[in-house]
Parts: structure tokens; sequence; C-alpha cells
């Protein structure tokens, strides 16, 4: 293992999106809370998901989670695909780092940059409602195995988009949809036993159901059943990443 070279081009995609934060870390943020401040105002008379659990902090969880899947994506993606036009991705190739090298590099740098916003989302909003935490670990471990799964899916898009709309197209159609669809300002109970049953195809959903459990320690899925969804998520969709990096798939040619 190059650890040097791993970790050079882990710091270069750690600069990358560090040096833009207003764009890549406080927007999100600001997005994020604006959702909170409007679906709580809206909803927190009338809903209540949970016993003893306000519809303001049920909220948060999902937000937090929804974040740290979308900017897990976007930092992987969006620098694959912007070396790839401008056409740097080929001082990249030419350095002595293995394909599990590169992936892990671009897949730590997503991780990062999704932990960050999830942070700033949770301390901005203890200022409106303060959120138990029942455990830690399990809020650490879907935290981290879900921006893993992210991470991947944006080596992959990043990798197969050939042009920005591609890669749009890839966020808009598939990223977007699953994420406003897995529970984020509702519960799958509330839903009709149809949408309950396809909701449950949804790899998204047990990212943010096993991630709510570890606040309030209720969830409409049993966590550990969850949390072995998103592992077995994150590990096909490493190999798939890595044999395309092994064969160099629109990437050498």
């Amino acid at each position: 293992m190059n650890f040097s070279g791993l970790y050079t081009l882990f710091y270069k995609e750690i600069l990358r999106f560090a040096k833009v934060a207003l764009q890549t870390v406080l927007a999100p943020v600001v997005t994020a809370l604006l959702y909170l401040l409007v679906f709580s105002h809206v909803l927190e008379e009338h809903v209540e998901v949970y016993d003893n659990i306000s519809y303001t902090a049920f909220l948060i969880p999902g937000l937090m989670m929804m974040s740290i899947i979308q900017n897990a994506f976007a930092n992987s993606s969006s620098s694959l695909i912007q070396s790839k036009i401008t056409g740097n991705i080929i001082f990249v190739l030419l350095t002595p780092l293995s394909y599990l090298e590169f992936y892990l590099a671009f897949l730590f740098a997503s991780i990062v940059r999704a932990l960050v916003v999830g942070i700033g989302i949770f301390l901005v909003a203890m200022g409106f409602v303060e959120l138990p935490v029942h455990n830690a670990l399990y809020l650490f471990l879907f935290a981290f195995l879900s921006s893993a799964v992210l991470g991947s899916i944006g080596i992959i898009a990043g990798i197969w988009s050939e042009r920005f709309d591609h890669l749009a197209g890839f966020q808009n159609f598939i990223i977007m949809p699953l994420s406003f669809l897995s529970g984020v300002f509702y519960s799958i109970h509330s839903l009709p036993p149809f949408w309950q049953l396809l909701s449950k195809f949804n790899p998204f959903f047990y990212m943010i159901d096993g991630f709510r459990y570890g606040f309030f320690g209720v969830s409409d899925i049993n966590p550990l059943y969850s949390l072995a969804v998103v592992f077995v998520a994150w590990t096909l969709l490493a190999v798939l990443t890595l044999n395309m990096l092994r064969v160099g798939y629109k990437l050498r040619n």
C-alpha cells in the first residue's frame, strides 16, 4: 500500500472542497435549515410520529442523513467528471497508485465532506430543539457506511458520465428521488401497505431509519437489519467500483 500517495490524493480532494466551503459545506447546511424551518412550522402541531418525540426532532436526523447522502455523492462524482473534462485525470492515472488506493482516497474524502456537513446541520439544529443520543455507535456506523455507499456511487457516476448533463441526470433521476422518498419527512408506517413495501426496496430508507434509531432508540425496522443492508450495499458497490477502476473503464481511453 502506497500510503504516501494515498494520503496525497486524499489531501488534494479535501483541499478541493475546502477551498469552496461556502458552496460545499455552508450551502447544504443552510438548505437543510430551510427545510427544517418550513416543515416544522407547518407540521409540528399536526404530526406526531413517535411517542414523546416532536416532529421537529424527528425531522432533524432525516435531514442530516439526506444531506450526508447527497454530499458524499456530489464530492466524488463532481471531482471525477471535472478531472475527465479538463483532462487532468491523466496526471492522477500516471502516478504510482493502485486502483485500490485511488478508490480509498476519493472515498474517504467523500466521507469527510459528508460528515462535516452532517455535524454542521446537527450543531445548527441544536438551537431549535434538544436531540437525545440513544446510541452514538449506531450514529457513527450509519453515517460512515452511508457516506461510503454514496461515495462509491459517486465514483461510479463520475467514471460513467462523459458530460456534466450525464451526471446531472444521474443525480436528478436516481439520487434525489431515492433520498426524498426514503422517510426523511415521514414514517413509512403512515403510508398505505403497497408504498410501505415499495419503500423497503429503497436502500436509502435503511440509512435514514437506522440513523434515526441512533438518536431516539426507536425505528420502523430493526436497526441491525438496516445496518446489514447498508453494509452489503457498500460491499457490492465497492467491488463494482474497484473492478471499473481495475479495467480502466472510460478512464484509459
